[in-house]
This record gives structure tokens, sequence and C-alpha cells, in this order.
């Protein structure tokens, strides 16, 4: 081989052919990759089951703790149910006895005024004998200036007898600027005439419905009662313009 002056030569080394080897470790290269590829594939298969497992375990956990969970919300659900039925049965129970105890304190109220009627009937005092005036109620129908009335006149007396009168009953106001003055009788149909009739031995009661005018406005009640015989009596007595509740 020529020799060119001034230019450096690799240097040559000798080896000795062997394509066998080359083959041999081609294929010792081939399996060892294989057996990389599968040892990662064995390693993620085994991973990802093992990771299936608990994510299935951990469902199934879930699940069981889910059921516990609706069972005792339900459980819950039903004592908030139980306990406002009970008590709402408690509210009724006690507004019932309210209402009980109400109607019996009116009907105490009420058999305490009777008594006390029928012993002032029956017993009076030295100076509350003969005919006499009792209560007077106005009450309210709810319908405009609709009203009903409850009057009761009485003999006081230790020996009763059958007393003869009449009472006149009035109802005083203003209309505009006027005074006026209304009979029982014009604003009334339970009353034909402006001197009520009055024949009893212990009490009468005057009772009826009352139909104000739409333009009078009443202020009070004037009753005048008279008894005839030997010896008459007048009373007079007046009410202002009360209305009680129905």
């Amino acid at each position: 081989m020529a020799v060119v002056k001034g230019s450096k030569q690799p240097r040559m080394i000798v080896v000795p052919y062997r394509p066998w080897r080359r083959i041999t470790l081609t294929l010792l290269l081939l399996i060892v990759g294989c057996a990389a590829v599968y040892g990662s594939y064995w390693y993620g298969q085994q991973q990802n089951h093992s990771l299936q497992e608990e994510v299935i375990a951990e469902r199934d956990r879930l699940k069981v703790e889910l059921v516990a969970s609706t069972d005792e919300a339900d459980r819950l659900r039903q004592e908030v149910v139980n306990l406002k039925l009970g008590a709402q049965v408690d509210r009724k129970a006690s507004e019932g006895v309210r209402g009980e105890v109400l109607e019996l304190k009116s009907e105490i109220a009420a058999l305490q005024e009777d008594i006390s009627f029928y012993r002032g009937l029956m017993s009076p005092s030295d100076n509350e004998r003969g005919l006499t005036i009792g209560s007077l109620n106005v009450i309210s129908t709810g319908a405009p200036r609709q009203y009903e009335y409850k009057l009761v006149v009485q003999q006081l007396a230790t020996k009763h007898s059958l007393l003869n009168g009449s009472l006149q009953f009035n109802i005083v106001g203003r209309q505009g600027e006027q005074l006026v003055t209304l009979p029982l009788s014009d604003v009334s149909d339970n009353v034909g005439s402006k001197n009520i009739k009055l024949r009893f031995k212990y009490f009468q009661t005057i009772e009826g419905r009352i139909s104000l005018p739409t333009n009078f406005e009443p202020e009070r009640i004037e009753l005048v009662a008279k008894s005839t015989g030997r010896e008459p009596v007048v009373v007079e007595k007046k009410f202002g313009w009360l209305v009680q509740e129905s």
C-alpha cells in the first residue's frame, strides 16, 4: 500500500471472524429485552390486579357503610317524625285542656252570677227591694250594625207577688250633629210598642236583635221601668253603649 506523505493513518487491528458469536449476542439481547418486557407486563398486571382488589374491597366497604348510614338516617328521620307528631299531640292536648279550663271557668263564672242573681231575688237587702233593672248585654252578631240584646228586669222581695208594669227602652245617639233618641220598637222586630209590657213574679227577660240606621252612632241606653198597683214604682237606669264580642 502506498503511503501518502503528510497524512495520518488510523491504526488497524485484526480480529478473528466469528459470525455465530454476533448471532448469539443478538439473540441474547432479544431474550433479555423480551424478558424485561414480559417482566414489566407481569409486574404491571400484578399491580393492576392488586389495585383492583383494593378498589373492590374499598367499594364493598363503602357499600356497607352507605347501607348503615342510610339505615341510621331513616331511623333518625323516623325519630324526628315521631317527635314532631308527639309535639303536635302534646300541643293539641294542651290546647284542649286549656280550652276546657277556660270553658269551666266561664261556666263557674256564669253559675256564680246565677247564684248571686237568685240569692238577690230571694234575700234582698233593705235598700234593694221591689222592682229593679238587672243586667243588660249588647252582643255583636258579626254583621254590620246588627246586635243582640238581653235585659233582665227583676223583683227583689222576701215574699214575691205578681208584678205588672211597663218598660221604656231607648237608645240615645247622634245623627250628624243632632242628638237622637230611638225607641227599641223602632230598631227591633221583637218589640211592637214603645212601652214594653212587664208581668212577672221573680224576673222577666227582654231579648232580641237590634238593627241600627246607617248614619246613627249610639252613645248610651236609657231604661225606665214602671210598676202598677197600690204602690207604683218608677226605676230609671242608664248604660253606656258597650258591645260584647260573640
